[in-house]
Parts: structure tokens; C-alpha cells; sequence
């Protein structure tokens, strides 16, 4: 996980210097910074640098990986990843609620609050899927 985060790190080292090279670019074009895309490549900087302090908060907490040993095998890597549910409709309930709660942001306040509540509804559906009927612990 130290490759990826180095990686996303230096990303964001990169995406630092394209958005002060933008700025300057557009303030000597313009006379006035584009305040949109320096606003965008800035806050790419912060997603980049926030992924990149994660995997490597992520690496040290967990340890050394197949990925980080420059003589592992693929085989290394083998085994169980972790657990994915092999069928389950509350993902897609959850993007419709927040496709619904989106569009109520544009309509109206009462198709916001109304997908709210559908979005908390279909996450707490989503959390707890496992946990009542034929998955039951």
C-alpha cells in the first residue's frame, strides 16, 4: 500500500504545480485568475494528497503487503480478500434515493427532505441487510 500512496502523493505534488501554473497562465491572459478551474485543480490536490495520507496511514497500521516486497510472486497476494455480498438490491436503492434527494435539491425543499429520509431509509436498509431473515446471525 506504500506504492499507492506514494503515488497518490506525488499526484497531488503534480496537480499543485499544473493549478499555480494555471493561475499564473490565466492571470497573465486575463489579467484576472480563472477563479473555476483553479478552483477545481485545487480541490483535485486535496483528493489527491487525502487518498494518498490515507493508504499510506492505511500501510503502516496493517503492515508490510505483497504489493510493498519487490520480489513477491502474484501468489503472494492469493487468499481472501474480504467479504462482497453476492446479491443485493440496496445499492441501488441507496443511488436512487440520492438521485432523488439531488433532484429535490433543484425542485423543491420538499422532495429534499423526502429524499433525506429515503436516503437514511435505504442505508439503514443497506447496513443491516444481514441481520434479519434467512442472513440472520
Amino acid at each position: 500500500m506504500k506504492v499507492q500512496g506514494w503515488l497518490f502523493l506525488l499526484c497531488g505534488v503534480f496537480f499543485a504545480g499544473v493549478t499555480v501554473a494555471y493561475w499564473f497562465w490565466t492571470k497573465a491572459a486575463t489579467g484576472v485568475g480563472e477563479p473555476v478551474g483553479t478552483t477545481a485543480m485545487a480541490v483535485s490536490v486535496g483528493f489527491a494528497f487525502m487518498i494518498g495520507y490515507y493508504l499510506m496511514f492505511t500501510a503502516r497500521r496493517i503492515g508490510a503487503q505483497p504489493e510493498d516486497n519487490k520480489q513477491a510472486d502474484i501468489s503472494d497476494g492469493a487468499g481472501e480478500i474480504g467479504f462482497f455480498s453476492p446479491s443485493s438490491w440496496w445499492p441501488l436503492f441507496v443511488c436512487l434515493a440520492a438521485a432523488f434527494t439531488f433532484a429535490g435539491f433543484v425542485i423543491g425543499l420538499w422532495m429534499f427532505i423526502m429524499g433525506v429520509f429515503l436516503v437514511i431509509m435505504a442505508m439503514i436498509g443497506f447496513v443491516f441487510q444481514y441481520y434479519r431473515g434467512h442472513f440472520s446471525h
